[in-house]
């Protein structure tokens, strides 16, 4: 299957200040970024799918993102398409009463083996707001009120079933319903599963309640206060009493879940009043970048050294948007190439796809967000419809 990102195509990079446009591409709102991760990746009927194993899977994440991408390309068919195969596949018909299963695929165990369907029905509380996020500006958007109503259900389902009050801490995302209180006094968190842009239009739904403003302080102080060192970990343990702990089954390593913390924090609208401290929390990751050349793959948080690989270009387009928000633009604009280059050598992998998507539709002006979370695509505001 053919991978390679449209972006390759482009010819010059025009850097500004704080994360704004890069590039002008969306001039015209056409993306053909977008274009190709649909052509390559999208199933007819709206499954994202990551070819890359033997199960074909599908994972809620892919679905959560690509409906935000959709949303981003005024692409109403295919996001159609994404959230009626989420809800007849990973919801069992209807988002309303269910949270979508994590992943899909073909079954290789058990009595359904080789028959294809869900493989884990655990949700994923990040996709599950990103669902719900993308639900609530489609909605608005597109003047859809029945997007918004599901979104607000969906969201509110999440907030019974995936948070929880941690002692000294308040109310905090849990990675999903179960498995992630593993003992009485312990929680395993995901800091890369908070966008604080997610949650502060969460927080803006008309008629919620405080828990929503509470989840924006513990997500900021959940992202902040696990990065000793200025990287963050995939993921962290909470103990009542003692506060974030290295998490014990990953060793505190920081790599292909944490990549997306530097994206979300390069994305955060200049207005939003966290901004500068979540930007300075990891300067240390921009100077490693700066010195190298390259992101690293993996990081050891609590000693702040280094394992032997590059990350890939995935990682080079996710961390860009945070260089230019520091205003290392000449940094953005050699990551931004660097994931260009080799989406070239090498046709990206899924999760390489969706990184360069926002990092580099991002920093191509395709979309921003405000500082109360609501997004503002290129479509909308410089040219008209095209979908």
């Amino acid at each position: 299957m053919r991978r390679a990102m449209a972006w390759l195509l482009r010819a010059t990079v025009v850097c500004t200040l704080a994360g704004t446009v890069l590039t002008s591409a969306a001039a015209t709102c056409a993306w053909p970024d977008w274009d190709a991760f649909r052509r390559s990746t999208i199933s007819q009927d709206g499954r994202v799918i990551d070819d890359s194993t033997d199960q074909q899977v599908t994972v809620s994440e892919g679905q959560s993102y690509a409906l935000f991408f959709a949303l981003v390309a005024n692409d109403r068919a295919t996001f159609d398409k994404l959230l009626t195969w989420t809800e007849n596949n990973l919801a069992q018909g209807d988002l309303t009463a269910h949270l979508p299963a994590w992943i899909w695929g073909k079954r290789t165990e058990g009595e359904h083996a080789g028959t294809w369907g869900v493989i884990d029905a655990n949700p994923a509380s990040d996709a599950d707001l990103w669902i719900a996020y993308s639900l609530l500006e489609a909605g608005r958007l597109w003047n859809e009120r029945r997007f918004t109503a599901l979104g607000t259900l969906l969201a509110r389902r999440a907030l019974r079933e995936e948070t929880a009050v941690l002692p000294g801490l308040g109310r905090t995302l849990l990675p999903g319903p179960t498995g992630f209180h593993t003992s009485p006094d312990v929680w395993r968190l995901n800091p890369s599963y908070v966008s604080l842009q997610v949650m502060r239009r969460l927080a803006a739904m008309p008629g919620e309640d405080s828990s929503w403003k509470t989840l924006v302080d513990t997500s900021a102080r959940l992202i902040m206060n696990t990065a000793p060192h200025g990287f963050s970990p995939d993921w962290v343990e909470y103990h009542k009493g003692r506060g974030f702990r290295p998490d014990t089954q990953t060793q505190a390593g920081g790599s292909y879940n944490a990549i997306r913390v530097y994206l979300w924090a390069g994305m955060m609208a200049p207005r939003d009043p966290l901004r500068t401290s979540v930007l300075q929390a990891f300067r240390p990751m921009a100077d490693y970048v700066r010195k190298q050349g390259y992101p690293p793959e993996r990081v050891d948080t609590q000693s702040g050294t280094f394992g032997p690989n590059s990350g890939n270009g995935g990682f080079s387009a996710a961390i860009a948007p945070y260089l230019a928000a520091l205003g290392q633009t000449d940094d953005a604009r050699a990551q931004a190439q660097r994931a260009r280059d080799l989406a070239a050598q090498k046709p990206a992998g899924y999760y390489s796809q969706v990184l360069a998507l926002f990092g580099l539709g991002h920093l191509d002006g395709h979309f921003r967000f405000e500082a109360d979370g609501t997004l503002v695509p290129a479509w909308k505001s410089t040219c008209p419809a095209t979908r």
